[in-house]
């Protein structure tokens, strides 16, 4: 066989080859498309229904955090005079130190202190408590085949959760940790995230947690799409006795992204412990 005649063979292989995988490629996208829950078109908000993580419906499992029945929690827009949350420490999943953090923070809010929110601070929620926040302005999502956005428009928080990678082996810890996602379904976005720093707090309660927090997430459609329900698991074997569930729902909205400017509105009455840049970091 001639030099020519292997090269242009060759060549036509090659081109075979690199059309038969563009083929399956697209093949492999099409269903990836097919396959995704959209939570994203058609300008869709998500806006949280209540302000709590509730236990789900048939767990026996160790319960989320509610308030203290002598300090019952009282929401905005009620009629009543609003409070904020004082923890119930009877609950036997947290650790002696978990208790003792929580505690002092609990009769520091008994006696006057404002309580620490990230939402009033314009800090990081982390997770899961980036879904904890409250039912005024909506999440939005961006939806690519590598990556998805969750953006709280409150005031602009984003969390990244990447579809094409798996956990790097050590990552280094941060107030969004790494979050690898897939979907499952066709309703269902499954997120896993590890690599949180300790600087967050678990749920609106201000449970705080270690570094060995691990949560996994299932975002779910529901009725008729009209309804996005998100049910998390917490494992932090230095924080908590057991891993434990919850879940939160959300109804869709559809509004346009709306930008909100947080730390400049939030100083004036109260202070609410928010980071200053007291020089510059350049």
């Amino acid at each position: 066989m001639s030099t020519f005649t292997y090269r242009a063979r060759f060549l036509a292989y090659g081109i075979s080859a690199g059309l038969v995988c563009v083929a399956l490629a697209a093949e492999v996208a099409a269903q990836n498309d097919a396959a995704w829950p959209d939570f994203s078109s058609n300008r869709t908000g998500w806006v949280g229904m209540g302000g709590e993580f509730l236990p789900i419906p048939g767990d026996t499992g160790p319960k989320p955090m509610t308030f203290d029945p002598k300090y019952p929690y009282v929401p905005n827009n009620t009629g009543a005079q609003p409070s904020f949350r004082i923890a119930d420490l009877t609950n036997p999943n947290l650790k002696p130190w978990v208790k003792e953090r929580m505690k002092k923070d609990n009769d520091e809010v008994i006696a006057g202190k404002i309580a620490f929110t990230p939402r009033s601070s314009c800090t990081m929620a982390g997770v899961p408590n980036f879904a904890g926040f409250g039912g005024a302005q909506p999440y939005y999502f961006i939806q690519t085949p590598t990556l998805v956005l969750m953006l709280f428009s409150g005031d602009q928080q984003v969390r990244r959760v990447y579809l094409d990678t798996p956990h790097s082996e050590k990552p280094k810890p941060s107030w969004y940790g790494e979050s690898v996602g897939h979907y499952e379904g066709g309703d269902t976005l499954v997120i896993d995230t590890i690599g949180l720093n300790a600087k967050t707090f678990i749920d609106p309660y201000r449970t705080p947690h270690t570094e060995k927090l691990h949560v996994t997430e299932r975002w779910k459609l529901i009725d008729g799409g009209q309804r996005l329900e998100m049910q998390f698991r917490v494992d932090d074997p230095d924080a908590f006795y057991e891993p434990w569930s919850a879940t939160r729902r959300f109804r869709r909205v559809q509004q346009a992204y709306v930008e909100e400017v947080c730390a400049e509105g939030n100083r004036h009455l109260f202070d609410y412990n928010i980071p200053k840049a007291d020089k510059p970091d350049f």
